[in-house]
């Protein structure tokens, strides 16, 4: 971690903070955060470039170091988070995972294919059923990538922990899901509430369980901002079909940025009320997130990650067509470039575009975490804050969890479960 001025300026947060502060009483523990935009972006770089050239084996030790750096910059109280968990466990858990999961690609989807053809003269319905088929298995998969990443933290010296329970999340979220989606949306708040009580009333900080506060109705005022966004996308359709394209056009396009924005305010809202009511132990904890500024913070930092990433690709390509250019070459005195471009040049444009290919990804990885992913961390655990600090002194160390077979299939899935 850095030190000295570096880390004075690691703790400026990007973009700059809102006036939304608050002064927290002496019982009250607050949050900093460390590290720099810098350091960050050269550990991801050089993680990513290894990553590559060991044909994605040192993907597991990338995340082990990322996540290391991450936890370590969060500060509650002025005591920094620690993440202890082991590359190996991920790489053996991601093996057993694909191992699980080509059972049940080779033989499940062999078994629906047969009864699909024998049943519909068709195909479609095996991938219909293999689709839905898998959809619990995403669910599955998130909840154990929670359980050993929460296995994996401490605070404090003390672990967190998550008890078993990745099937009847499954279950639940399946369930919800259908709810929602026959309701048409309108029991989105009551589907975000049971989910996350689910997940926090199984959760453990040392000795202390967590408790999901609150009813699922108070969530519905994050949705207002996608109740504007419907709104103007109704009033838009009535416009179209008055045959006033140009304006319910127009009225579409702004419906679908308050739509865009409507996602982002009910994730962070919903995010913050369920975060004031949870407690542990006695201790209540704050969260004072802007959903404004997360979306600034979004769209600044992925312009800013596109323009990186678009100077180096623009730079190949013109490399690539140049050296496919004996014309070029000649224009620019490189004759000596022509002998060498027509006895290599499938070999070097293939290595460059290789490169290139994986040097987009590489840079991408490592901007969107300087410039999205530490900006928001900053932003969020910024404003964290726990009270009173006297009841965390009473909590206790709990059994280390044994879960060996760590994010094996969040990373098989890939659901999203980067960091």
């Amino acid at each position: 971690m850095p030190s000295g001025p570096e880390s004075a300026q690691a703790r400026v947060a990007w973009p700059p903070a809102g006036s939304h502060a608050t002064t927290p009483s002496l019982d009250t523990l607050t949050t900093d955060t460390a590290g720099g935009r810098g350091p960050l972006f050269w550990l991801t770089f050089k993680t990513g470039v290894l990553t590559v050239l060991t044909l994605g084996i040192y993907r597991f030790w990338m995340k082990t170091r990322l996540r290391r750096w991450f936890w370590s910059s969060i500060r509650p109280g002025g005591h920094p988070l620690e993440y202890v968990g082991d590359p190996f466990e991920k790489l053996l858990g991601f093996l057993f995972a694909v191992v699980i999961l080509a059972f049940y690609i080779g033989v499940v989807n062999l078994i629906l294919m047969f009864a699909s053809f024998s049943l519909f003269q068709g195909n479609f319905a095996a991938y219909l059923a293999s689709l839905i088929g898998v959809i619990p298995l995403w669910f599955f998969a998130k909840y154990r990538a929670r359980r050993y990443i929460l296995a994996r933290t401490r605070w404090r010296g003390l672990r967190f922990g998550l008890e078993p329970g990745a099937w009847g999340y499954a279950g639940r979220a399946v369930v919800h899901w259908l709810i929602t989606l026959l309701s048409l949306g309108l029991l989105w708040p009551r589907m975000t509430f049971w989910l996350e009580k689910y997940k926090t009333d199984r959760t453990f900080f040392g000795s202390a369980r967590m408790h999901q506060g609150g009813d699922w109705k108070m969530l519905y005022p994050a949705l207002k901002p996608m109740a504007a966004a419907v709104l103007l996308g109704g009033i838009s359709a009535a416009v179209i079909v008055m045959d006033r394209i140009a304006v319910g056009a127009g009225l579409a396009i702004i419906a679908s940025f308050f739509a865009i924005y409507g996602l982002v305010h009910y994730r962070v809202e919903t995010l913050r009320l369920l975060t004031e009511t949870k407690t542990v132990n006695g201790v209540a904890l704050g969260l004072n997130p802007d959903p404004f500024r997360v979306m600034v913070i979004y769209v600044l930092g992925t312009l800013l990650a596109l323009v990186s990433v678009f100077i180096p690709f623009v730079f190949f390509t013109t490399l690539v067509l140049m050296l496919q250019s004996a014309t070029a070459l000649e224009l620019m005195g490189l004759e000596n470039l022509i002998i060498l471009s027509q006895q290599f040049g499938r070999i070097t444009t293939l290595t460059l575009s290789v490169m290139m290919y994986f040097l987009v990804f590489v840079l991408w990885s490592a901007l969107t975490n300087a410039f999205v992913t530490l900006p928001i961390i900053r932003h969020y655990f910024g404003s964290l804050t726990l009270c009173p600090a006297t009841q965390i002194d009473l909590i206790r160390q709990r059994p280390r969890d044994e879960f060996e077979e760590a994010e094996g299939f969040a990373e098989a899935l890939d659901v999203g479960a980067s960091l």
